[in-house]
């Protein structure tokens, strides 16, 4: 009996304790009656000291009384709860047991108050307006992918989402599925989830600010940043284009041994792909002016979303390999199961992790690391490549370093050679992903409606359509006013092959 009262003390965000009930200053102990209520329940203990010590209660059958009648008058709506009386070396405890609600936000009315309260790691801490806002949600038995948004389902295009529909399950996307996949609901509109995945998705806060630092954080003096883009538009489109900018900015190596070569990237892009579609699936839409935000520096990668874990634990106190997955947008999340982009047992984490283990006999070498507050998520992913003695070594206009180790008698050598200067300017670089994205949602697209775009001059879009096919990356199929164009960059259109 001892053993699992222990074990209960070591499970902080679902316990907590008095050493003895505070009849008057209630609100002490019924914010975390409110907090486990409005999370995911848990257990207050009464008879145990702040540094843990079973000291017991006086009169446990007397408290328990005024437990029930505390959280009778002075909480709205009142939780299910379990009082039970546990005795330890002959010292009486009562362990409040409080359940998950389904009539979210429970408050706490008293002292000319009505708070809610939710927890954070092992404190019950005050919802702020966004957690608020969720519980309201919850309560109602919504979530905010669900609800309809304040735009027309018929001003929406969706290409991109029947594009990656058909290449992931080889049919086409019938018109019947907008309901059945929730991007509109039943009467019509539609769901945010569905402005999400709209081509030209007008949730300003879905956006994605990819930077690639020169050095080791932003403050170095080693100058503006090497490469940056504002990703937006489909969900879907951010993922792949997010992956293809951590790739761009990356470097190579390959290990040659006697019939294979073993390429050594920066960053395994099963471990990227996972971290950026967790970002996108499981962050907070509520936070407004909140975007995902990926930093890039010499020796990681970091990968910040709006929104902490959903049950108020911190991940940096959790196993991530058995952390259960908490859907905050089970549409989004649900979409990108059916089309294979993540899975649908939420394994995201294990992913990352697993995908790094097989280079841990690398110098340096380094986990991934995962950390959580109340309303933020940070991925760390180490430079596999990087080594502590070369810093800064950058190439011009980013270009990427490659470095190729040969095996010889047990020796290894290294060949080092860097690719020679880019012939574009960065410009160029961000006007691609701009005539990418376009491409995709129409084939059809002239240069002059991509000038319109772009906000260039058509002439300045032909220049750039005659260095990508002369890169072959992009071709023309058919004539010049009936034809189309199609993205023949493997790195970037395979994306939905590898995934």
């Amino acid at each position: 009996m001892g053993l699992d009262i222990y074990t209960l003390i070591g499970e902080a965000t679902a316990y907590d304790k008095k050493q003895m009930l505070e009849i008057k200053r209630p609100k002490s102990w019924l914010k975390s009656v409110s907090a486990f209520a409005n999370g995911e329940g848990g257990t207050l203990i009464f008879g145990i000291s702040d540094d843990d010590q079973i000291i017991g209660l006086a009169d446990a059958e007397s408290d328990a009384g005024k437990i029930s009648e505390e959280i009778k008058t002075k909480l709205d709506p009142v939780p299910v709860v379990n009082l039970e009386y546990k005795d330890i070396d002959g010292k009486k405890l009562i362990l409040l047991h409080v359940y998950p609600g389904q009539e979210t936000p429970y408050y706490y009315i008293g002292d000319k108050q009505r708070l809610a309260f939710v927890r954070i790691g092992n404190e019950s801490v005050t919802a702020d307006r966004i957690q608020l806002k969720a519980l309201v949600l919850k309560g109602s038995g919504r979530t905010y992918d669900s609800l309809p948004s304040n735009y027309r389902f018929e001003d929406m295009a969706f290409s991109k989402l029947r594009s990656v529909h058909y290449k992931r399950l080889q049919r086409s996307f019938d018109d019947s599925e907008f309901v059945s996949w929730g991007i509109v609901d039943e009467n019509g509109n539609l769901t945010n989830a569905g402005a999400l995945l709209a081509d030209e998705s007008p949730v300003r806060q879905s956006r994605i600010f990819c930077t690639r630092w020169n050095g080791l954080d932003m403050t170095s003096g080693l100058g503006e940043a090497i490469d940056d883009v504002e990703l937006e538009g489909c969900v879907i489109g951010q993922l792949q284009d997010a992956v293809s900018f951590v790739r761009n900015n990356s470097h190579k190596k390959w290990w040659k041994e006697n019939d294979y070569r073993e390429e050594l990237p920066d960053y395994p892009e099963r471990a990227v792909t996972e971290a950026i579609a967790n970002a996108i699936i499981h962050r907070d839409y509520l936070q407004m002016g909140s975007e995902i935000h990926i930093d890039m520096y010499d020796d990681r990668l970091e990968i910040y979303s709006p929104g902490g874990m959903m049950d108020g634990r911190l991940i940096q106190q959790l196993d991530p390999l058995t952390v259960p997955s908490k859907r905050r947008n089970p549409l989004l999340a649900d979409f990108f199961s059916r089309l294979g982009l993540m899975e649908r047992r939420g394994s995201g984490m294990k992913k990352i992790i697993d995908s790094y283990k097989k280079f841990e006999v690398l110098h340096n070498f380094h986990v991934p690391e995962f950390h959580s507050n109340a309303s933020e998520f940070h991925v760390v992913l180490w430079n596999l490549n990087f080594e502590n003695e070369i810093i800064g070594e950058v190439t011009p206009n980013g270009t990427p370093l490659i470095q190729e180790f040969v095996k010889d008698n047990g020796e290894v050598f290294v060949k080092e050679f860097v690719k020679g200067p880019s012939k574009f300017a960065k410009e160029f670089v961000k006007a691609s992903r701009q005539i990418y994205k376009l491409i995709s949602q129409n084939p059809q697209i002239n240069a002059v409606q991509m000038a319109e775009n772009m906000g260039v001059s058509a002439r300045q879009v032909q220049k750039y359509l005659k260095r990508l096919q002369e890169l072959k990356k992009i071709t023309r199929i058919g004539g010049r006013k009936i034809g189309k164009w199609k993205i023949i960059d493997e790195d970037y259109e395979g994306f939905f092959d590898r995934i």
